[in-house]
């Protein structure tokens, strides 16, 4: 995948509110609301400020070199052939984890329909489906992704104008709905700690940006990148606060469980169940969209992690059509064993698995942005930006280690982060003598 694509940068932000807008935003953040109350859209504001610096990073050096292998490619020419080493396995060992927690969230959605059919045929299910959407191709991901954006998209905005319509008393007579934060206690329900555990979930809402950055190769100029990026994340920071403190003035923050979607809680509080059914389907098509993107993300990744020398030389393979068949194989091998723990293990060790592959994603974040500051000629700003976003990813990590239900997680993701590196160690040799890249 090489510059000069078909790709418009309108296009890309388009693929970019799909990739984002999945489970960690339309259910995950229900964690952040229970933990920090109405302070919970300050951090949408900071959390939105670091995914769009972490994306601005990535997408500069895209729009100076665009390069198979987006992240990892920049990593592997920045630091070395460790870097891409630990970047590429990071980032595919991250999402292998996640994937099975996807699949349990959909599978438990489609449940709240068909609640006497077992939960692993409905992931199993929902697993071919996705693994059939990245077999069919490139052109079939995006338009698939297209449409799930618009899916997702128009429920937001048909959720912000049903909630303006109640409040205003055009479909409701009172206002017995409307919930206004009454003092501190609702403002910050645990006080500032809350606000630092709960700016983990936050971040998982912008997840996926790092597909973004795969998608840019395909650009018609990849100089647009950083504008693609810029009109997706204003776009969706604004529909994300509006929604979110809708749905918290719509319903009682006691009301708010993290079982259950933040916009489900508020629908249901007042009796719109059609409206409840509507956004558990839009709660499985979240969820099938943000799987979709991880298994062809982790696709391309494994692929260039094997052409790079760093995983068995058959996983090069493509078809005749350009899909890299021996790394789809492998992750959805990956993505079975996925299933299996997910399903096998008790609920909180399973947790603390898919909250340490969350924090892994992150720390690949921190990559990026490490690695644009040795390829970039960076400005004042552009050191003002990147610093800005390292302060607030770790800000975001080091939240899990005050939370007692994120803690095991947090050094689960360190020990990993371990075994990677001892590799990494063992390994040095092979790569000695490799310079990196000057700088683009």
């Amino acid at each position: 995948m090489q510059a000069g694509g078909t790709l418009s940068w309108l296009g890309l932000a388009l693929l970019g509110l799909g990739f984002t807008t999945g489970t960690g935003f339309f259910l995950g953040v229900s964690i952040a609301v229970e933990k920090t109350g109405f302070s919970v859209l300050l951090l949408f504001i900071l959390a939105a400020a670091g995914t769009y610096f972490v994306y601005d990073a990535l997408a500069r050096m895209i729009a100076q070199h665009a390069e198979q292998g987006s992240f990892k490619a920049y990593s592997k020419n920045a630091f070395g052939h460790w870097a891409g080493f630990n970047h590429g396995w990071m980032y595919w060992l991250s999402e292998m984890l996640i994937l099975g927690s996807q699949l349990m969230a959909i599978g438990l959605f489609t449940r709240f329909w068909f609640d006497q059919v077992p939960l692993w045929i409905f992931s199993a299910g929902y697993a071919v489906l996705g693994v059939v959407v990245v077999f069919l191709g490139t052109k079939v991901f995006e338009k698939a992704e297209n449409i799930f954006a618009v899916l997702k998209i128009t429920a937001i905005v048909m959720f912000i104008g049903l909630s303006i319509l109640v409040m205003t008393g055009v479909l409701s007579k009172t206002h017995d709905h409307m919930h206004t934060p009454s003092g501190a206690g609702e403002w910050f329900t645990q006080g500032p700690m809350g606000m630092w555990t709960a700016f983990l979930y936050v971040f998982f809402a912008f997840s996926g940006i790092e597909v973004m950055g795969l998608m840019a190769t395909h650009l018609k100029n990849p100089k647009d990148a950083p504008k693609s990026g810029k009109a997706m994340i204003i776009t969706i920071t604004l529909l994300y606060i509006a929604s979110i403190s809708l749905a918290m003035l719509l319903a009682p923050l006691k009301r708010f469980n993290p079982n259950e979607s933040p916009f489900v809680t508020s629908l249901k509080d007042i009796d719109f169940m059609l409206i409840v059914h509507i956004f558990n389907g839009v709660l499985i098509i979240a969820g099938f969209s943000s799987l979709v993107a991880s298994l062809f993300s982790v696709t391309q990744i494994m692929h260039k992690i094997a052409v790079d020398g760093d995983a068995p030389h058959i996983l090069t393979r493509k078809t005749k059509r350009g899909l890299p068949i021996a790394s789809l194989v492998l992750t959805v091998s990956g993505m079975i064993v996925s299933i299996l723990i997910a399903l096998l293990l008790p609920k909180k060790v399973y947790e603390y698995i898919t909250t340490a592959g969350g924090l892994m994603l992150l720390y690949t974040w921190l990559f990026i942005v490490f690695s644009s500051r040795k390829l970039l000629k960076m400005s004042v700003w552009g050191h003002v930006k990147s610093f800005a976003a390292i302060v607030l990813v770790l800000a975001a990590a080091s939240g899990t280690v005050f939370d007692r239900t994120s803690r095991p997680g947090f050094f689960a993701s360190l020990i990993l982060v371990l075994v990677i590196g001892i590799i990494t160690f063992i390994l040095r040799k092979r790569w000695k003598g490799e310079r990196p890249n000057k700088p683009i």
